[in-house]
């Protein structure tokens, strides 16, 4: 596992240990960092189901700012630690273990925005909608940013949740990512 493309490319990540969390894939990062970048200038993130951090870290190797990581596996925040360690980005993040649904009611109590919000539950446990809901009625998305949901093919998403559209679905084997942003 690597960063692909930025200040940190080529640059490897250690992966969780076990067969816990799944990794996004090098052709699949590329193409959704494609679809809502490929790069930033500035700008926040949340990486909800963290895993490793890929995700985050390639969005701050990609010019983000500041990413807040969570997941609620104990080995996956120690991995995120060290990964963040390695690349010298912890003024650039925040790091928290908990459940997702409880992470995000704190950071509504904290009345934190994000440009981009990476959900990449595990597969088996899809909660997408709901928490689409709860990011929707919340307001945890900036007007101008992007939700990206990567998600099992075989799960299709309803096209609007809330003030949220579907503005962008693609689909790579066994893997779809779907693009949600602020109704216009």
């Amino acid at each position: 596992m690597r960063v692909i493309s930025g200040s940190f490319k080529g640059r490897q990540l250690k992966a969780v240990p076990g067969s816990g969390t799944r990794p996004t894939t090098d052709k699949v990062k590329e193409s959704l960092f494609n679809m809502i970048g490929p790069y930033f200038e500035g700008g926040t993130a949340l990486d909800l189901f963290a895993g490793s951090g890929g995700l985050g870290i390639e969005g701050l190797s990609r010019g983000l700012d500041k990413v807040v990581f969570v997941d609620r596996d104990q080995q996956a925040i120690k991995t995120i630690k060290m990964n963040l360690a390695e690349l010298a980005l912890g003024d650039h993040s925040e790091v928290y273990r908990n459940d997702a649904v409880r992470a995000v009611k704190a950071l509504i109590k904290r009345e934190m925005t994000f440009d981009y919000i990476f959900l990449d539950p595990p597969y088996k446990q899809q909660k997408l909608h709901d928490l689409l809901t709860v990011i929707d009625e919340h307001a945890l998305l900036d007007e101008n940013g992007s939700i990206v949901c990567e998600h099992s093919s075989d799960i299709r998403l309803a096209d609007q949740v809330g003030s949220l559209h579907k503005s962008r679905e693609e689909t790579y084997g066994i893997i779809r990512i779907s693009i949600f942003k602020q109704e216009d």
